[in-house]
């Protein structure tokens, strides 16, 4: 059975079609199924488009929320570093009351920094953080059983050191003593001025914070007698090729370093047992020098500290 269809032209001319029954059913079900794609192309091209919008949306809200983090992060990172300066100041501090009152030897307190420092080596291995932030809540805990158990020590060191006071004045000896050793008790401690002479360069930054001194210089005629602050033995005495100049160092009985630079002579040799005021240099300019001076330092476990704690 045929199917005909009649197209009347703009002319009036009336045109006849003849198309099968089957080529009819092909061309309306490809009409129809057609039709069904275009719509189902439009339907995912709408709902691919909305949904990409919308996780456009949430990344960037995420984005937001990452930023936020990381910048909470950063500042707890900032403070942690802060926390980690103030532990390490008042370790030193511990570290330099034990050392003047005599309740702990460097060697304890070396030991004790040790032992803390392999824990804390043990605690960060194999990744013991899920994250950067547990990290440093777990840096902040940490921090503050630190602190607690300084402020336990340093409360324990107070009592120690008041018990020990009537007994302390015997390290306070005189002053320079013009290179004549001290007969009287032994002197652990540094106390007396290295020289005569005045102070022109202090302990600490200097040069607008540009350099940091690690020591203080004492300038006076070249040729002045330099003379051993406690003691001790020679531990150096010679030419320092980093600056110093002509050199002397003296390990004393408590475990103190100092250190004399820019000597114009050396009279000590290494190995050398001095007392306390004996001669051991002549002030010069030697070194990184623009002047007669001796350059004076105080270490304590190998860290310099102010020397001006330690002169009457």
């Amino acid at each position: 059975m045929d199917y005909e269809f009649k197209i009347t032209s703009p002319n009036g001319n009336v045109h006849k079609i003849n198309l099968s029954k089957t080529l009819a059913f092909y061309g309306i079900s490809s009409l129809i199924v057609f039709i069904l794609v275009f719509a189902a192309s439009f339907a995912y091209a709408a709902y691919s488009y909305f949904t990409i919008q919308n996780q456009r949306g949430e990344i960037e809200e995420l984005k937001s929320v990452n930023a936020m983090q990381q910048e909470q992060i950063l500042n707890v990172a900032k403070k942690a570093s802060a926390l980690e300066k103030r532990s390490s100041e008042l370790k030193n501090v511990e570290n330099e009351l034990r050392v003047l009152s005599g309740i702990a030897t460097p060697a304890e307190a070396a030991e004790h920094a040790e032992t803390k420092d392999k824990k804390e080596e043990k605690q960060g291995e194999g990744g013991a953080y899920g994250s950067e932030l547990e990290h440093l809540n777990a840096f902040l805990d940490d921090r503050e059983k630190s602190f607690a158990f300084h402020e336990e020590q340093l409360t324990e060191l107070r009592g120690k050191i008041q018990d020990k006071i009537p007994n302390l004045g015997a390290f306070k000896m005189a002053s320079y003593n013009g290179g004549v050793p001290f007969t009287g008790p032994a002197v652990a401690i540094p106390s007396l001025w290295p020289s005569s002479g005045v102070v022109t360069s202090p302990y600490g930054y200097r040069w607008g914070g540009t350099d940091f001194h690690p020591g203080i210089d004492i300038a006076d005629d070249l040729g002045t007698p330099i003379v051993a602050t406690a003691d001790g033995v020679v531990d150096y005495a010679g030419w320092n090729a980093y600056g110093y100049g002509n050199m002397v160092d003296i390990v004393h009985d408590s475990g103190i370093v100092t250190r004399y630079a820019h000597a114009m002579q050396v009279v000590v040799v290494p190995g050398e047992r001095v007392r306390a005021g004996q001669l051991i240099a002549y002030m010069g300019s030697t070194g990184f020098s623009t002047g007669p001076h001796v350059h004076y330092e105080v270490r304590i476990g190998g860290q310099a500290v102010n020397p001006s704690a330690y002169l009457h």
